[in-house]
């Protein structure tokens, strides 16, 4: 089965931290949750070079599948509008 792939950016800031929470909490068996800490130096290249490919300009950031979904602290109910802790059809 293919996994849902839920990326966060985030920048060790306690919105980042409960967004990364939050999506930890509501992800099913089919996510796969990859966390970006933009300020870890030792990571930091690639995870900027990723950020910029999707357009991040703030964060937390929460892209899935490959896009961009939202920005900023979401909700619960926003984070399953699109589609964290459902599996894909």
């Amino acid at each position: 089965m293919t996994k849902r792939q839920i990326e966060i950016f985030t920048a060790n800031c306690p919105l980042c931290d409960e967004t990364v929470r939050t999506v930890q909490e509501l992800a099913c068996s089919n996510c796969e949750v990859l966390v970006y800490d933009l300020r870890l130096s030792q990571e930091q290249q690639t995870y900027l070079a990723k950020a910029e490919h999707y357009g991040v300009q703030s964060v937390p950031a929460i892209a899935i599948n490959g896009v961009l979904v939202l920005t900023g602290k979401p909700t619960r109910d926003q984070l399953l509008a699109v589609g964290v802790g459902q599996p894909l059809n």
